[in-house]
């Protein structure tokens, strides 16, 4: 899934290349993908994109007065289309231009088509669904903003960095990198950690995001998983870049945990299984 770095850097790319464009519908290709009704996005019509922006992982385009939030989800993405066919591969919303350039089309593939557009007024965008409710952005969060969130929702460290109402941004792959960078455990609850452990977190964040920024940044779309930057997600029974140790693996059915046990755990190794419980 896109987490900040790779949405941020294609916000700034579409912006690049499309602000000041007059839009001349929009159009929903699927029944599910406008998930608003109120406003219409018809409000939107003959105003020009003032920009691409993001909070979260959701991309947020500007016509002010109406503001299009987008979601791309697990595989969204939000491409330049240029032959805009009646049916396009996975395609669930298009943008269509006065000028008569290249469209945007948002798709999805894969069957979940969870992937969606909120048409919401721009003044109204932070306290409107879906973006009210998240947390901090994840780039921003300060350390004694981060522990007092730590002491107040006592979870498992690693589900902590990925709920969006917690800390805005971060995904399955960031909280890896993450955590490895810390050197926390991501099975540690978060009661138990104090503002030098959120210190560390904070730092962490903000390395890990630098680097995927500078990476997504140097492209010309949005990259996928396997080529992002990393020390330990996706790399389970290669050798850790900082020790040499073993990245271990924990599976559940959606998402993986990777860790090092010398780096992250004290060299304690937590047994491929759901039900398996960690020692601390």
């Amino acid at each position: 899934m896109p987490e900040m770095p790779e949405v941020q850097a294609h916000a700034e790319r579409l912006t690049a290349a499309d602000s000041g464009r007059v839009l001349r519908r929009f159009v929903p290709l699927t029944f599910t993908a406008l998930k608003t009704a109120v406003p219409a996005p018809d409000d939107a019509r003959g105003r020009a994109l003032v920009d691409v922006g993001r909070r979260g992982k959701f991309l947020l385009l500007d016509f002010e007065p109406v503001t299009f939030v987008v979601h791309l989800m697990q595989g969204g993405r939000l491409l330049v289309d240029a032959k805009q066919s009646a049916k396009p591969r996975g395609g669930q919303a298009r943008w269509v231009f006065a000028d008569e350039g290249p469209a945007l089309l948002l798709t999805e593939q894969g069957t979940e088509r969870k992937a969606g557009v909120w048409c919401v007024p721009t003044a109204a965008v932070a306290t409107s669904p879906p973006v009210a409710g998240l947390g901090p952005e994840a780039a921003t969060i300060e350390a004694e903003e981060l522990a007092a969130r730590f002491a107040d929702r006592n979870m498992r460290l690693h589900g902590f960095l990925r709920d969006q109402r917690q800390v805005a941004g971060i995904g399955r792959r960031l909280a890896n990198e993450v955590l490895h960078r810390a050197q926390r455990s991501p099975f540690v609850m978060t009661g138990k950690l104090s503002e030098a452990d959120a210190t560390a977190v904070v730092t962490a964040i903000r390395d890990a995001v630098e680097e995927g920024l500078e990476y997504e940044r140097s492209r010309d779309d949005m990259s996928s998983s396997k080529d992002r930057p990393g020390r330990v997600h996706g790399r389970t029974g290669e050798p850790c870049p900082v020790c040499g140790d073993t990245v271990r693996a924990v599976s559940y059915s959606g998402y993986t945990v990777n860790y090092c046990p010398t780096c992250q755990t004290g060299g304690k190794v937590l047994a491929d299984n759901t039900t398996s419980k960690f020692l601390k």
